[in-house]
């Protein structure tokens, strides 16, 4: 964003721009079959290229599933947003973020009397789920609505003085037209955009 200043000189105005800094928004990725997903590989690339943007592909980087704790935790201290990206299995995360969260979120870093490494940033989740969001409810397959299942997710950012926002949700995903998907990258942009400025 940009606020403008006029100066004058003469018979002429000078403008001048001053440019607000945009807050660093850490995407980590976590899809062990992206190369099959409908929705989230177009959600990545949808965003994929913004300035303020990293993508952290984890399964990219460590298919070994050995985790270089301290590189990880150096990205997090660079960034002022964190979003954790991964599709819905099994009513949690794909193995790889799981580990993630265990051995890069540790006592003493993230949380603990004197960890404030973490404090005040934001986070939240974007997942993907196959079943329909009326799965997601009292008397839908699924029984609970979808805050409910992500409040480990919540409690860790608690835990982690962070700030945790309403998750990017997008349900259905096998049953979704290309337009419906066109849609959400659009809705997904614009989140990362509005978290660079600072308005979420």
């Amino acid at each position: 964003m940009q606020s403008p200043f006029i100066s004058k000189k003469g018979f002429f105005f000078i403008f001048m721009y001053q440019t607000k800094d945009m807050k660093k928004v850490l995407i980590i990725f976590a899809h062990p079959m992206e190369q099959k997903s409908r929705v989230n590989r177009e959600l990545i690339d949808a965003v994929d290229g913004m300035d303020h943007v990293t993508i952290n592909n984890l399964y990219e980087r460590y298919p070994d599933f050995f985790i270089d704790v301290k590189y990880e935790q150096g990205l997090l201290l660079k960034h002022d947003v964190i979003i954790w990206h991964h599709p819905f299995y099994w009513y949690s995360a794909p193995a790889l973020l799981k580990e993630w969260f265990d051995l890069v979120l540790e006592h003493g870093f993230a949380y603990g009397k004197d960890a404030n490494a973490l404090k005040g940033k934001k986070v939240m989740n974007c997942i993907t789920t196959g079943g329909r969001e009326a799965t997601y409810a009292a008397g839908g397959l699924n029984r609970y609505p979808i805050d409910n299942y992500l409040l480990p997710f919540n409690q860790s950012a608690h835990l982690c003085k962070m700030k945790y926002l309403k998750p990017f949700v997008v349900h259905g995903v096998h049953l979704l037209t290309k337009e419906e998907i066109e849609n959400y990258k659009i809705q997904y942009k614009q989140l990362i955009k509005k978290l660079g400025n600072g308005d979420q």
